[in-house]
């Protein structure tokens, strides 16, 4: 059977299984697979078969029978966009903090007025769930329009046992509505609660000895994050809080080297972690640390971008040192209030110097690894996931060259039509 693209697929029964066969043809495919040659690994005039939920098949040559056969018009398929580093879900808003950083305030002035993250943290306690997860499927529906199918939800704004885990309740709810993968991280070790005022260490301990078990136990977190810096917590208070979660079988990552240079990227290295992210003022010196380790590279130009700053993470020794180099939206709601990946891919490439495959690639493929989904997501290959998005588009630098000019014609998740 032959049907025009797009239209709902038709489920059969195959060996007691109710299967979903489906074959895209008339296609250009994004590989962005490193093993095939040639820019974005692409392969033009060709086919992709999904078989339950899976990548089955891609080629150029005789393509195989399906029950579901879709004429895709010329058009391209890249793997779903995965956002890496994201903040969804936070009472209020900061509106206030961006007039207050127009007039010359800096971050840490904000943040030792009482604002910032602290701001926040009070919102979102005093926000009730519905409250929380209607804000954040707001955005979260931002995203997915723009082909977003792999979104990380970081903790953060709890900084309590009781709220920490209630947003990574509320993110867990949000991955059984939405058509969307969302990998859950704890990131209580993103700032000070206002009732440990001067207790740093003492906070530190109720993280290690408290939230990052229970999170464990119900198995509610991916992966544990935290905030090294001045304004943040120190190399030796991130060293225990990784060793809590390298306890509980959880594997990190770090907000590091964002407004200065603490050592925070060779520390997450050390313990052979996911991502370091941000890192503008990652020194080149420290970038093989990196490599050694397979950590991924996260940049986030939204930040960037929002606080004014001059001081750009070491783009080249990256590239030199092959450190793969992600980009993520950050979306939060004081330095990076932006809901578009799209825009990030865009920004990666006018302020950072990206090339436009670079910064496709650092949406789907060092993504998906700097979440530790490398094996499953981010290329288009055999076995991975039927994450998929059409664009009807005559190059793949289109992705990166505007926002909120092209958008996806057709969005499959898990081989499902959403």
């Amino acid at each position: 059977m032959s049907i025009i693209f797009p239209l709902a697929v038709r489920p059969v029964t195959v060996k007691g299984r109710n299967m979903l066969e489906q074959l895209i043809e008339n296609v250009h495919l994004i590989t962005l697979d490193p093993e095939r040659e040639g820019a974005y690994g692409v392969l033009e005039n060709a086919w992709v078969s999904l078989h339950e939920g899976k990548i089955h098949s891609l080629g150029q040559s005789q393509a195989p029978e399906a029950e579901v056969t879709v004429d895709g018009q010329g058009q391209f398929i890249s793997p779903g966009l995965v956002d890496c580093h994201n903040h969804l879900i936070w009472g209020g808003n900061r509106a206030e903090e961006f007039e207050w950083r127009l007039q010359g305030r800096s971050y840490q002035e904000i943040a030792q007025a009482g604002g910032g993250i602290a701001s926040t943290v009070k919102a979102t306690r005093e926000a009730s769930d519905e409250v929380l997860y209607q804000a954040a499927a707001e955005r979260l529906q931002a995203l997915l329009e723009e082909g977003v199918t792999t979104v990380e939800v970081k903790s953060g704004y709890g900084l309590s046992l009781e709220h920490e885990l209630r947003v990574l309740r509320i993110a867990k709810q949000l991955a059984k509505v939405f058509p969307v993968h969302i990998s859950t991280t704890l990131l209580a070790a993103h700032a000070l609660p206002p009732e440990f005022n001067g207790e740093s260490d003492a906070y530190i301990d109720l993280v290690c000895q408290e939230i990052i078990p229970a999170a464990a136990r119900e198995g509610l977190a991916d992966c544990v994050d935290v905030f090294c810096e001045g304004v943040g917590f120190s190399p030796e208070q991130c060293r225990r809080v990784f060793e809590s979660a390298q306890a509980h079988s959880l594997p990190v990552k770090g907000h590091v080297e964002q407004l200065s240079d603490l050592g925070g990227a060779k520390l997450v290295a050390e313990f052979n972690g996911w991502s370091v992210d941000h890192i503008e003022y990652l020194q080149a010196e420290d970038v093989p640390h990196l490599t050694s380790s397979g950590t991924v590279a996260v940049l986030l130009p939204g930040a960037f971008y929002s606080l004014k700053e001059t001081q750009m993470p070491p783009i080249q020794a990256l590239r030199e040192a092959a450190v793969p180099m992600a980009v993520a939206t950050d979306l939060n709601p004081g330095t990076s209030p932006l809901a578009s990946l799209r825009l990030a891919m865009n920004q990666a490439c006018v302020l950072f110097g990206l090339t436009p495959e670079e910064s496709l690639r650092g949406v789907s493929q060092y993504a998906a690894q700097a979440l530790g989904l490398g094996e499953q997501k981010g290329i288009l290959r055999e076995g991975f996931d039927a994450d998929l998005v059409m664009w009807n588009i005559s190059h793949p630098s289109e992705l990166s060259y505007g926002f909120n000019l092209v958008k996806p014609s057709a969005i499959l998740r898990n081989g499902v039509w959403v």
